[in-house]
């Protein structure tokens, strides 16, 4: 069989299972969340019944990537003519904000950064309450990012921009994440080591699941989306954001594993940890080393092309 042929069949298999349409999308995903909720939370829930509940929100996750813009795009349709929405277009920063991809992603950078510092500061209050190592370690972790995010936000205040200096702030993200990753591949390793993980009090659980799903699936469909504009220094923020939703989805799923049932069962929690932090540690490992390659290549390209038109 011809290859082209193949890799069409495949490409089109892919897209059937992966990228439904927006009612299937959440026929599928909101139940698919629902069991995973009711599995980690029952008590003498069948195993049977654990292992679909992850294996479909696992899926959940991935058509709700796919499916996010669909989605959106459907809820939009059905709000648009609503009065409410007439008048806040009429809003100049409203109407900028939806109509100016530019300026909507400089405003994500300021949601972003304080978004991080919030959870960070929530990490830091719960690990000094707590007495959580773990919990001061993420802060310090958030804190980290929301540095780095401040980073970028001062580079798109300053008036002098130019492209060399976009890739080298771009280069310097990727080092920094370098570094950062090394870290947490150790609190990865001391989780799994002692058998142990994070703990959150009462509801605060659920309040973490949700900004962990929030924070995932944007920052998946924002890093794509992005990336058609060319800007370095907005695609490193769409890293930074990425980074930080991958670690609080490793932190949900250990907390999760701690608090719903998983001590009865050691060997099972390790494997999820050990497998899900190879997989976040692998995936930001890769990532800073895209960032740092591609910033050098395209620093060298831009210097050369400006030595020659000096030379000109």
């Amino acid at each position: 069989m011809d290859k082209e042929l193949v890799k069409q069949i495949l490409k089109k298999a892919v897209r059937k299972v992966f990228f439904l349409p927006p009612a299937p999308t959440l026929l599928i995903s909101v139940p698919a969340y629902v069991l995973v909720i009711y599995a980690l939370a029952g008590k003498n829930v069948e195993p049977a019944i654990q292992y679909a509940a992850y294996f479909l929100s696992a899926y959940a996750l991935i058509i709700t990537v796919t499916g996010i813009t669909g989605v959106v795009r459907f809820v939009r349709q059905g709000i648009d003519k609503h009065p409410l929405v007439g008048k806040m277009l009429g809003i100049p920063f409203v109407s900028k904000y939806l109509k100016e991809a530019t300026f909507r992603a400089e405003a994500s950078l300021y949601q972003g950064f304080f978004i991080n510092l919030l959870y960070a500061g929530i990490k830091l209050l719960s690990g000094i309450l707590y007495r959580s190592v773990w919990f001061i370690t993420l802060a310090v972790y958030y804190i980290l990012l929301a540095l780095m995010r401040a980073s970028l936000l001062h580079y798109v205040r300053t008036d002098k921009k130019s492209r060399v200096s976009e890739w080298r702030r771009y280069r310097l993200c990727g080092m920094i994440l370098l570094f950062m990753n090394v870290a947490l591949a150790g609190i990865v390793v001391l989780v799994v080591y002692e058998n142990s993980g994070f703990e959150y009090p009462g509801v605060l659980i659920y309040v973490m699941a949700v900004y962990a799903f929030y924070a995932a699936i944007m920052a998946v469909r924002n890093v794509v989306r992005f990336r058609k504009y060319g800007s370095p220094v907005m695609s490193a923020a769409k890293a930074v954001s990425l980074t930080a939703a991958l670690v609080s989805m490793l932190s949900l799923e250990t907390a999760m594993l701690t608090q719903f049932g998983a001590a009865d069962d050691p060997m099972f929690r390790r494997i999820m940890t050990a497998s899900t932090g190879a997989a976040v540690s692998i995936t930001v490992l890769g990532m800073a080393v895209f960032m740092i390659i591609r910033s050098c290549r395209e620093i060298t390209l831009n210097l050369d092309k400006s030595k020659g038109k000096f030379i000109s």
